[in-house]
């Protein structure tokens, strides 16, 4: 195997270096995302720093230095830059050039792919302000000036919450009802005719 690099110069060793050494991280990574081991560990400072989580600039940069993205660059800078001076013969000056701009590329269709990946998750919350104008039917009595339950089509979503009549009158189990306004988590229902 030495006769193998043994005609490898100093810059074509270093570009072998970086491609083994990204590309063993990359399929490192990839073998524990795939076995369930995959426990996110990126190399971050904890403490008590103040960052502005809502702000969505404000991370880039630490998601572009973390381990898939280094990674990353390590190796395409390294196949690229080796394929470029081996391969092509274009010379030292346009091989670095090439290799920074194919490892950023790959850093950035990284980044590309986790943004696209993020965008596609949810938010499962429901707000009860939303449920305004919804029907259902009583299914704790409401007591007159009382607290009772009620159970709503709500979001597509069979939920119970607690609720009071707008008169104050009681309104009997199995009623249907409308919700017409929300005050902290208890709703204002009417009676349906």
């Amino acid at each position: 195997m030495v006769k193998v690099f043994s005609d490898f110069n100093g810059l074509e060793m270093f570009f072998l270096a970086c491609a083994v050494i990204g590309g063993f991280f990359v399929l490192v990574k990839l073998v524990l995302q795939f076995i369930g081991g995959d426990a996110d560990a990126d190399v971050g400072v904890d403490g008590d720093i103040g960052i502005d989580a809502e702000h969505v600039d404000s991370d880039i940069g630490f998601r572009a230095l973390s381990m898939q993205g280094i990674s990353a660059f390590f190796m395409m800078f390294g196949l690229v830059g080796l394929a470029l001076y081996r391969q092509s013969q274009v010379g030292v000056i346009i091989s670095i050039v090439g290799a920074v701009a194919a490892g950023l590329a790959s850093v950035w269709v990284m980044g590309k792919l986790f943004h696209m990946a993020s965008r596609l998750q949810s938010s499962g919350t429901l707000h009860t302000a939303d449920a305004v104008g919804c029907t259902g039917t009583v299914y704790l009595t409401i007591p007159a000036g009382g607290t009772g339950r009620v159970s709503l089509n709500f979001k597509n979503r069979l939920r119970e919450f607690d609720a009071i009549e707008k008169n104050g009158a009681e309104v009997p189990t199995g009623t249907p009802i409308r919700v017409v306004q929300v005050n902290a988590n208890i709703l204002v229902v009417e009676c349906l005719k």
